[in-house]
């Protein structure tokens, strides 16, 4: 008896050593199609049609890839050392007397659409509507959630995170 529980013990032993290795199975996805790119629309008026309202609108040279994320920010002000404020859209404006004016996007593989809105005729604010600059920013999204620690609200975050050098910025 002593001698199959013998033979039974270095089984399960070479079993479980078999069985068992050093990898790491996390598997990591690299985004090889998508690079991070920052395009400018500067000092850009809104359209308007009946079906879209207030708009903008930008067609891509190239088709995004389907895991690719596009990012809007909208130019609000500069600080005091000169440094441009970028307001991260969808973005609510509230203005006197409880009127609201947001600015929305959306997008697609081949184009964005950014639009502007408000509770009130948005046509007798034109500072909110004439000689806009807006950025977009792509970067690579992977499915598992791996970049979730981005504070996606901050342009400069985004910029950090992604080590994108927004030196070298090009008008869309």
């Amino acid at each position: 008896m002593k001698k199959y529980f013998t033979l039974i013990l270095v089984a399960i032993f070479s079993l479980v050593a078999v069985s068992c290795d050093s990898r790491n199975d996390d598997v990591i996805v690299q985004d090889n199609d998508t690079y991070s790119k920052v395009l400018d629309i500067n000092n850009v008026n809104f359209s308007y049609n009946t079906t879209d309202g207030y708009f903008i609108s930008r067609s891509f040279t190239k088709p995004l890839v389907s895991t690719d994320v596009v990012l809007i920010y909208r130019k609000s002000g500069a600080t005091s050392d000169g440094s441009t404020v970028w307001q991260a859209i969808p973005r609510t404006l509230y203005l006197m007397d409880g009127d609201e004016l947001d600015y929305d996007f959306d997008y697609s593989r081949n184009d964005i659409m950014i639009y502007a809105n408000g509770n009130y005729d948005i046509a007798t604010t034109p500072q909110f509507l004439n000689n806009q600059t807006f950025r977009v920013v792509l970067v690579p999204a992977s499915a598992g959630g791996k970049n979730a620690n981005v504070d996606y609200r901050d342009y400069n975050s985004v910029i950090r995170y992604f080590n994108i050098d927004d030196s070298k910025v090009k008008n869309f």
